[in-house]
């Protein structure tokens, strides 16, 4: 008898009987260029799961119950690395080192003018041809008093997708006993720069290829957005949301109004935009066939709100699952889109000797 075997089956079923929190570190196989990627598997006390992968500091999963106490993944993606190292709408990754748009790819910082890789149309969007998303992160498991968590380090350095000044950042997602997924941002650099870090996981409450999002309710705590060009740049006005199809001040759902004509939804193909935000409690989702319940709260002043209005279908998810247009819904905290070239925005420069912190907490439950 291999009672070596037994001793770990028990501790097994010991440490999930007992509600406790683990975080547990796989192989997730390798890049094209031979770098190993791990993945961590959070646990909180509730059995709720949460799977992070040292590629892009992606979310590759997040099981959370509904209203029956059933596990569903929530979050749109692939089951093996080989899906995210091909090309796709950003699932589930960490975004710098500038999250969004900035205008034709320049911005003038210390009166002198950098010009980044241009990768959306005439623009430069979420870091560039090679941005966050796309590197191997240093990761370290976490336990905490409130949960358990991974550690996520990265050093960006000077000129990398044409931005200035060596970038450390370290970025550090918990799972707290609250059922409660929380990023901590926080970045240094030795010469002033800009940045603008988010995540960019896309939702479905209903579960991950469970239809779309068009019947989830939102209620976005913005008064104001920033209304954008064609080109889904920023014009530079905060207009009010109040009388528009992106009035999302009390529940609403996501179906209801995308469709309008009104030249904002035509631009993005639906929503696509930067809400300005009044205070930390963002945004609150209700998926009603499930009871799951999202609420968001960050310190970051905007919160970019996303259909996942390009997706058509040809991109086959998890479980062989095809994703639709409208399969899932962004909320990416963050600064504004092209803040460099808008004065009149809260600035994204940071300073030599500054340290960048910022912090966005998921929060589930259920509504019965």
């Amino acid at each position: 008898m291999n009672y070596s075997v037994i001793f770990v089956l028990l501790t097994l079923v010991l440490t999930f009987a007992s509600g406790k929190a683990t975080v547990k570190k796989d192989a997730f196989g390798k890049t094209a260029q031979g770098e190993a990627v791990e993945i961590y598997t959070l646990t909180n006390a509730n059995g709720l799961e949460a799977r992070i992968m040292t590629y892009g500091g992606i979310l590759v999963s997040l099981k959370v119950p509904d209203r029956t106490g059933k596990m569903d993944d929530i979050v749109l993606g692939f089951d093996s690395l080989e899906g995210y190292l091909k090309p796709h709408p950003f699932f589930g990754a960490l975004v710098g080192r500038y999250g969004n748009r900035i205008a034709k790819g320049r911005f003038t910082l210390n009166n002198k003018e950098y010009k980044l890789a241009v990768n959306n149309g005439e623009n430069s969007l979420h870091g560039g041809l090679k941005g966050f998303d796309k590197v191997v992160w240093k990761g370290r498991p976490l336990t905490t008093k409130e949960g358990v968590g991974v550690e996520l380090n990265y050093l960006s350095k000077d000129g990398e997708e044409g931005y200035p000044g060596n970038l450390s950042v370290k970025i550090t997602y918990t799972f707290t006993n609250k059922d409660e997924l929380r990023i901590d941002y926080q970045a240094t650099t030795d010469a002033d720069t800009v940045t603008n870090l988010t995540h960019h996981s896309y939702f479905n409450l209903a579960g991950q290829g469970n239809g779309t999002i068009l019947n989830h309710e939102m209620k976005i705590n913005a008064d104001r957005f920033t209304p954008t060009d064609a080109g889904l740049i920023p014009t530079g006005e905060l207009r009010l949301v109040k009388g528009t199809p992106l009035d999302f001040t009390t529940p609403t759902q996501i179906g209801a109004r995308i469709n309008q004509d009104y030249e904002q939804l035509t631009f993005g193909k639906g929503y696509d935009h930067n809400f300005v935000l009044n205070d930390r409690n963002a945004a609150r989702v209700y998926e009603e066939s499930s009871g799951r319940v999202m609420e968001v709260i960050t310190t970051e002043p905007g919160v970019q709100f996303y259909t996942g209005n390009f997706l058509d279908g040809t991109v086959i998810g998890k479980g062989g699952k095809p994703y639709p247009q409208r399969s899932g819904f962004c909320l990416e905290t963050q600064h504004f889109p092209d803040s460099p070239n808008k004065p009149n925005f809260p600035t994204t420069t940071l300073k030599k000797g500054e340290t960048l912190r910022s912090s966005t907490t998921y929060r589930f439950s259920v509504q019965k």
